[in-house]
């Protein structure tokens, strides 16, 4: 006499890869409030007054409420401290994404003595912060008369990035074949034409990946301005953000509103790099 069994192992493993992606997906939910919770917050405030931010932080604020961002445009150097870091995030994203890019190519593509020495020298940069050598880059820039001046901020961040957007270009430019080069090569192409010409659209995604993971910590950093730049007119915006912040009392409302304008471009530009943010992403499980 057969005696069929109550629970089928088939369904008790379906009820337990549910139960498994149901817990996942409230985690990520529950991440996800954790996350922009605080953003939320910072945007109401920008539209609330002092009194409103203490009184009702949670509050939806009344949006045509505009007059921190009239006043943070008029009686601040908010647009002064915006346009120093464009100028720096910029110069720096331009010399990181360019170096890193050629040395990779070099690293991945050409077989030379060292290769491997020079790949682990850049990836040494990983597990050093340059907040380390503070003392001797602040002499140097002293040395070089470059205090004061955005470049030293632009070096800096340059020497911070490369580590990374080597790594990531290196490995991503392995994944490629071979034959486009060789191809190439066979046409006549010179070696600076293959990669601008032939590498340098396939390795896009790549390079947005490199430049989002620099781009916010350089936007947002606060130390080596604050060690380099003392004159107003030259501060970056989380440096020029603090002379909102009075001795004895703070526009909280009119901090937001500078807050959320300067959270914004990084916004627009993940936004406008979606795609191939995740098409970089996927490209080496596609692959």
């Amino acid at each position: 006499m057969t005696v069929a069994t109550a629970n089928p192992p088939q369904h008790n493993s379906l009820l337990g890869t549910l139960g498994r992606d149901g817990l996942i997906q409230i985690i990520l939910i529950a991440n996800t409030f954790i996350m922009l919770a605080p953003i939320v917050i910072m945007v109401f405030s920008a539209f609330k007054t002092n009194p409103e931010i203490f009184q009702s932080p949670f509050s939806i604020p009344d949006f045509t409420h505009v007059d921190n961002f009239v006043r943070i445009w008029t009686e601040t150097n908010f647009l002064r401290y915006l346009i120093n870091s464009f100028v720096v995030t910029g110069g720096a994203m331009a010399l990181v994404l360019t170096l890193g890019t050629m040395a990779a190519y070099a690293i991945a593509r050409y077989e030379f003595f060292g290769a491997s020495f020079i790949l682990l020298f850049f990836l040494a940069g990983l597990t050093l912060p340059l907040k380390l050598a503070i003392i001797p880059l602040f002499m140097l820039m002293r040395d070089l008369g470059l205090l004061n001046n955005q470049f030293s901020l632009i070096f800096v961040y340059t020497a911070m990035g490369l580590p990374t957007t080597v790594f990531i270009m290196t490995g991503f430019i392995r994944s490629l074949p071979n034959e486009l080069e060789d191809a190439a090569r066979m046409d006549g192409a010179s070696e600076a034409r293959i990669m601008w010409a032939i590498m340098l659209p396939l390795v896009r995604p790549a390079m947005v990946i490199a430049g989002i993971q620099n781009v916010v910590p350089i936007w947002n950093d606060f130390f080596f301005p604050l060690v380099f730049i003392q004159n107003d007119n030259l501060k970056t915006l989380p440096q020029g953000l603090t002379t909102f912040m009075g001795e004895y009392s703070t526009d909280y409302g009119v901090l937001y509103s500078g807050l959320t304008l300067s959270a914004l471009p990084i916004i627009i530009i993940y936004i406008l790099l979606s795609r191939q943010f995740i098409a970089g992403m996927t490209a080496g499980a596609i692959k």
